[in-house]
């Protein structure tokens, strides 16, 4: 009995130890093996500065558990029949991690040398349809501004991952569409 409890209390101490937490400007919880483990905080700042949790993500349940507010407007869902309408929704589809998991793809944007050429500034629009299991589809430039901007808007926007909440009506999980923003802008010297 001595030599089971040892054990256990050895094995709890090991896995205590393989487990470590991991905090970030934009997000915390723990790491195990590498992966992401159990519940994760991720922030945001409001615009006085202050960090407030977005949402709360419990990556072992893959279940959304807290997502902070947010504008109560129609949002684009497919009916059962195919249609496209818009309604308003329990919640919207959310990226897991928020804006702060999303920079580092949206960082890997190349201002393409014809619309630096032609001085081409402005705001492509990507739409991507996410599914009732979280998997973006059918990305398409909802808004564009030509010059190549708008291809390297939807390039960037099919290398981010299948990391997607998909939004909700009552419990039910709906394929909607996500509205994604690509700001090009030159800087000026």
């Amino acid at each position: 009995m001595k030599q089971f409890l040892l054990g256990c209390l050895l094995l709890a101490a090991y896995s205590t130890q393989a487990q470590k937490l991991r905090k970030t400007d934009a997000a915390s919880g723990m790491l195990d093996k590498g992966e992401k483990v159990g519940v994760w905080e991720y922030y945001a700042y409001t615009r006085d500065g202050s960090q407030v949790i977005a949402q709360k993500y419990d990556h072992t349940t893959k279940k959304l558990l807290f997502y902070r507010p947010f504008d109560d407007v129609p949002y684009s869902v497919r009916t059962a029949s195919g249609e496209w309408t818009r309604q308003r929704v329990t919640h919207p589809i959310f990226f897991i991690g928020g804006d702060a998991a999303l920079a580092p793809y949206m960082s890997k944007m190349v201002y393409p040398a014809n619309a630096q050429a032609k001085n081409v500034q402005g705001r492509v629009v990507v739409a991507i349809v996410v599914d009732t299991l979280g998997h973006a589809t059918d990305q398409q430039v909802l808004y564009g501004i030509g010059a190549g901007c708008d291809e390297e808007a939807l390039r960037v926007a099919r290398t981010i991952p299948d990391q997607w909440i998909p939004a909700r009506v009552g419990s039910r999980a709906v394929v909607s569409k996500f509205e994604l923003p690509f700001t090009f802008r030159l800087r000026t010297q």
